[in-house]
């Protein structure tokens, strides 16, 4: 089916009658513009995102599978894969007044995932790339062949991110869970409080 244009007959005649549209452009909005289909489509990077990493992401990660809610829940059940959560962990502010007591905001993710904060962004300090590789390493009992499921947020860049480093390591049957917790929730499935792996 096809879209409707939102412009009224008189909108139309006078974009055309007024010089703002041209016949080529007209036809567009009275075809329900054509043009628009690949709106929001986004293209993989070459490299690693590194800024705007709550913005739309791709649909794809070259070399891995892409999952929804119900297949992440089956795989989950089946206890086949490594579900890594790379939600970001907020640093502590700096300069805090003296005596002040500093909590860290409470992650929820999904039962049974490992949380690794910070591992998704395009650029890693020495520290954490030695974090990211020994503990996925350690989780995955150094099989690179071990499924691991990827997941942050919807739109986020972290998992796409992590994900990519990961099959750059070897790992050979990374998933990724694009849409993460937001679609967990949205399945209905539930979340628990996270602790980092340390």
């Amino acid at each position: 089916m096809g879209r409707r244009s939102v412009l009224s007959g008189a909108g139309k005649w006078c974009l055309a009658r007024c010089g703002l549209l041209s016949a080529a452009m007209l036809s567009l909005v009275l075809a329900g513009a054509p043009a628009r289909a690949a709106e929001g489509e986004v293209a993989e990077p070459d490299g690693y995102r590194i800024d705007g990493y709550r913005t739309p992401v791709p649909k794809t990660l070259k070399g891995a599978r892409v999952i929804g809610a119900d297949e992440a829940e089956g795989l989950l059940k089946a206890g086949t894969a490594v579900f890594i959560d790379v939600f970001p962990r907020a640093p502590k502010p700096p300069n805090l007044p003296a005596g002040t007591v500093w909590r860290d905001p409470t992650h929820m993710t999904i039962d049974g995932a490992h949380w690794m904060p910070n591992v998704g962004y395009g650029v890693l300090s020495p520290e954490f790339e030695d974090y990211f590789r020994t503990r996925l390493a350690k989780l995955t009992s150094n099989d690179p062949a071990k499924p691991v499921v990827f997941f942050c947020l919807k739109d986020c860049w972290m998992s796409w991110n992590a994900g990519k480093r990961a099959l750059e390591w070897g790992y050979t049957h990374v998933i990724w869970f694009s849409d993460g917790t937001d679609a967990w929730q949205q399945a209905g499935f539930d979340l628990v409080k996270a602790t980092p792996v340390p």
